[in-house]
């Protein structure tokens, strides 16, 4: 499925660096580390009339993984939150937005790997666009298996939520070519990981299954459903999940700031789900609708 592009994006203000400008200005410099290696972080956030979901978990974890990237002069919480407002208040956003926060090591004094080359500090961006839930929840997806392995922590660690995701494109070109919405990418023991953008879930036999956040980013919006899947009194817990366990489970769904709880409905052309397990994934999708305001905060 592709995004559509929406006009009203068109005149948007965007925060870079320490000040608002207009969409055509929104730019960094080519020596800008962003555009020398990706090597940024970055996070998404969904905008509600409430307030913005997990906004302080989402901050958090862009912290942390700037300061596992050892970045330097990194922003405050409070700078961030502020530059959010900004933005936010510049394009008249209080509600159905999405915004793409991203932290770069900054600018280098001349191209090149080594960070000591970056002295002026990190560079914040914040880019909200007018943008509605991705997926269709009812429908569903239907998705490939990539040849593309998610990476391990012993190659560059999913817990740093980087912006250097060509691994996870190259899955998503996969699914392209193959005409479906998204790729499943299996760790290096074959077991599956996470979508190319989104974690995974499967029920089975009345029990919800995650996998081990190894190869996987223990997203934000998973760690809300396993935490809900409990509370509603389902058992919940995480385990190697490999394709024919996830071919025949009884339901599965994908999790993720840019489609909530979205239904899987196909994997490598078997259909997935019985109404069993349909029945499970509406009443945790439910409760999941119910708890989004409570979640919210203001920036």
């Amino acid at each position: 499925m592709l995004q559509q592009f929406y006009p009203e994006n068109e005149q948007i203000s965007v925060f870079v660096g320490d000040r608002i400008v207009d969409r055509s200005e929104a730019k960094v410099s080519v020596f800008d580390s962003s555009v020398q290696g990706g090597d940024a972080v970055w996070e998404g956030l969904r905008v509600y009339a409430e307030g913005i979901v997990h906004l302080s978990a989402h901050i958090n974890r862009l912290m942390e993984s700037a300061h596992a990237l050892s970045f330097e002069n990194v922003p405050s919480e409070d700078f961030m939150r502020d530059a959010i407002r900004q933005t936010l208040d510049a394009n008249g956003m209080k509600k159905d937005a999405h915004v793409r926060l991203t932290l770069t090591r900054g600018e280098k004094i001349t191209s090149g790997m080594d960070p000591r080359l970056n002295q002026n500090g990190c560079c914040l961006i914040v880019l909200a666009e007018w943008k509605p839930l991705v997926y269709d929840n009812d429908k569903g997806i239907e998705v490939i298996t990539s040849s593309q392995r998610r990476n391990g922590p012993q190659f560059l660690d999913s817990k740093i939520h980087h912006a250097n995701l060509l691994n996870n494109i190259i899955a998503k070109i996969q699914a392209n070519v193959a005409g479906v919405d998204a790729a499943i990418m299996l760790d290096d023991n074959g077991f599956i990981a996470e979508l190319n953008d989104t974690n995974l879930f499967t029920i089975k036999d009345g029990r919800v299954y995650t996998p081990f956040a190894d190869a996987c980013l223990p997203g934000i919006t998973r760690n809300h459903v396993m935490r809900l899947a409990e509370e509603a009194g389902l058992s919940m817990s995480e385990k190697n999940i490999s394709l024919t366990e996830f071919y025949n489970a009884d339901f599965a769904f994908a999790t993720g700031t840019m489609g909530h709880l979205t239904p899987v409905s196909k994997a490598d052309g078997r259909t997935i789900g019985n109404a069993e397990g349909r029945k499970l994934f509406d009443k945790l999708n439910k409760v999941f609708g119910e708890s989004i305001a409570g979640c919210c905060e203001r920036p």
